[in-house]
């Protein structure tokens, strides 16, 4: 997206494996770099094409993938209030961890950080997870993701 399309940040979880966490996988698996004869799950993701603007760590490390300028393959068959395909017109930011165990406080903290940071540079307007997007097809952040904290920070 550009700097003049940018209106939304979607918030995802991902672990690779599922609900594994403290590997290099996710990194991989965004660069289009996952050796698939790691773990019998890959082989069902090998096909993927996919990519997020930001990845938040379990100990809080954040890694940017895709300028905020360019667009990302985060959001898949997605719907913001009317407005189909919301990789055009969004910020995707991955927290590693998982739809049923609770994020770390520090991913919160680091989180908060860059929704600021990303208010001050784009004219954001919702900030929404996965599921709110791609209902019926998507779960994520989950319902261990404090929302609370988010909205009381009036971003």
């Amino acid at each position: 997206p550009s700097k003049q399309t940018i209106s939304l940040v979607v918030i995802h979880c991902i672990s690779l494996p599922p609900n594994k966490f403290g590997n290099s996988y996710i990194e991989d698996f965004f660069k289009n770099d996952l050796d698939i004869s790691q773990h019998t799950y890959f082989k069902k993701i090998k096909d993927l094409k996919v990519s997020s603007h930001f990845l938040i760590k379990r100990k809080g490390e954040l890694i940017q993938f895709v300028s905020c300028l360019k667009k990302a393959w985060h959001a898949g068959e997605s719907v913001w209030k009317n407005k189909k395909n919301c990789n055009d017109f969004s910020i995707g930011i991955e927290l590693e961890g998982s739809d049923i165990i609770k994020y770390e406080d520090i991913q919160y903290k680091v989180l908060l950080k860059l929704l600021k940071s990303l208010r001050m540079k784009y004219p954001v307007t919702d900030i929404v997870g996965h599921s709110d997007i791609a209902p019926g097809r998507k779960t994520d952040p989950g319902h261990f993701f404090d929302w609370n904290l988010i909205n009381s920070e009036n971003l």
